[in-house]
């Protein structure tokens, strides 16, 4: 399926084949479609979706025809399915060997192994910053010779316009990861991934976490749990943390988080993200972590604080971080609205240069469809990861995104980040149950579907290989405040379409 889509979509970005205007009615839409919105008291008006048929250009079939359509064109809000967008535009327009840079200054001089200055680190945007680019960080500061620093750590975001390190979440969970806001020095997602152990017989839970930090200690009150199931585990945690105000960069007073409560017994290992100090102390505890391991020393406690690096600096380190192709697995697959940001507002800052802001980066993404001969009237972005309730394009127009790759490279790339039914992703556990049929199947029918979710927004957008080996795209939104129950209606259009519904049934224009 992907050699297949790869060269397909590679011709669609060549050729510029874009569909054409298509109609269509109620009664084309799919039966069990239809019959699981009606149960879901889903109207549909509150629907619309798009399909496509591409055709092979193998067989010198170049191009696709419209399947179906119902209110193609209606704005809709897209949820997460807005990633494709941005991830199709990013591959584009900064290409996948793109890669993210931290560079490292300072304003003094080394003497005898000490660094007598202030060390500035100046950061992108990196999506995926993480512990082991500062381990790497750290090791070459050693390697020129820095055994001791006599000075504070200063962190020049100005890469970014200051306004967006802070603002009002979606949903107030100003504690969850996946409201991080962004930061041209995201360390670690700003997130304290805790994983606590499974509980045997007799023994008490365990707990690790990532990144490493400096003077942080973990108080494990947690006991065993013999009368609850693991499915509300985190029901009967409590966490405290010692700095809750978020505001402790400088590292000589101990942070401690500290768990109380039970974790039921025959649990397998857990994970428990939260974001729970600021990103300034995160990436002052992260550093000193890394470089005394390192075997780096300070001639003081260090404190990290907010600056810029002054023009008479002198570079130390040009760190290669994160390439593009790396971090769209990861965007699409998992859905990551922080790292769908950190890529969104790197768009803009790669075409108009310092700072970044959200208008600069949504208007870049419109002058890349432009240069493609589109013009979306109903788009309406506002950070390109899809958690908004502003944000807005239509069915019709998010399947013609899906052909706008313009390598086979990006193809690939792009097509393997999407998530599989029964596999992988935000789709692992969709379909399990209908696919298992074809597990005796030599050539087995294959979906990659980006999934988007709110609490009133159901979205699905991605591709489809049929039983026969027919290849479909399909964009569908349910906006609706029964949209939680809409889940089974697009499971219901993707298994249409593995079943060739189409070829059956398709109502002509």
């Amino acid at each position: 399926m992907l050699i297949l889509l790869r060269s397909t979509l590679f011709y669609f970005a060549t050729f510029g084949l874009i569909p054409s205007c298509f109609s269509s009615n109620i009664d084309a839409l799919p039966t069990s479609f239809k019959n699981s919105l009606n149960k879901s008291q889903i109207p549909y008006s509150a629907m619309s979706l798009h399909v496509i048929k591409i055709k092979n250009p193998s067989n010198n079939d170049i191009g696709f025809t419209e399947i179906l359509g119902w209110r193609s064109d209606a704005p809709m809000n897209p949820a997460s399915t807005m990633k494709v967008l941005t991830t199709v535009g990013a591959l584009n327009i900064l290409g996948p060997h793109y890669q993210w840079q931290l560079k490292i200054f300072t304003d003094g001089s080394i003497d005898q192994g000490v660094l007598n200055g202030n060390l500035y680190l100046q950061g992108f945007g990196d999506p995926k910053f993480s512990q082991d680019d500062l381990e790497r960080i750290a090791l070459e500061l050693r390697a020129m010779g820095i055994d001791k620093i006599n000075g504070k750590l200063i962190f020049d975001r100005s890469a970014h316009d200051p306004s967006l390190l802070s603002g009002k979440t979606l949903d107030g969970q100003v504690n969850r990861s996946y409201n991080v806001f962004p930061d041209p020095l995201l360390y670690s997602l700003n997130t304290l991934k805790f994983q606590i152990g499974a509980v045997i017989e007799g023994g008490t839970p365990s707990i690790t976490y990532q990144p490493n930090l400096a003077n942080f200690k973990v108080v494990n009150n947690l006991k065993q749990n013999r009368n609850t199931s693991c499915g509300n585990w985190q029901e009967l945690i409590g966490f405290h943390i010692s700095n809750d105000e978020k505001n402790a960069p400088q590292t000589d007073e101990p942070i401690l988080a500290t768990f109380n409560g039970s974790i039921p017994l025959g649990c397998d290992e857990l994970t428990y993200p939260i974001v729970a100090l600021a990103p300034n102390t995160m990436l002052t505890r992260g550093f000193q972590a890394v470089w005394e391991s390192a075997g780096g020393e300070w001639a003081a406690a260090p404190a990290g604080e907010n600056g810029t690096v002054p023009e008479s600096a002198n570079q130390l380190i040009s760190h290669q971080g994160t390439l593009l192709k790396d971090a769209i697995w990861d965007i699409n697959n998992f859905s990551n609205n922080t790292m769908a940001k950190q890529v969104f507002l790197t768009i803009g800052l790669d075409k108009t240069g310092k700072p970044a802001s959200l208008d600069k980066s949504a208007l870049a993404i419109k002058q890349w469809l432009s240069s493609n001969n589109l013009i979306f009237p109903e788009l309406s972005l506002e950070n390109g990861s899809g958690l908004s309730r502003v944000e807005a394009i239509s069915a019709r127009n998010l399947t013609t995104v899906l052909t706008l790759l313009q390598s086979p490279e990006a193809s690939a790339i792009f097509l393997n980040s999407l998530p599989v039914p029964g596999k992988d992703g935000t789709m692992k556990n969709r379909l399990n149950a209908y696919l298992t049929k074809y597990d005796r199947f030599q050539s087995k029918p294959e979906a990659h579907i980006k999934t988007g979710s709110l609490s009133d927004v159901k979205a699905i957008s991605g591709f489809v290989k049929s039983r026969s080996g027919n290849l479909y795209a399909i964009s569908s939104f349910i906006n609706h405040e029964n949209a939680n129950k809409g889940q089974d209606a697009h499971d219901q259009l993707l298994i249409w379409l593995i079943e060739d519904g189409p070829e059956k049934n398709r109502i002509k224009p």
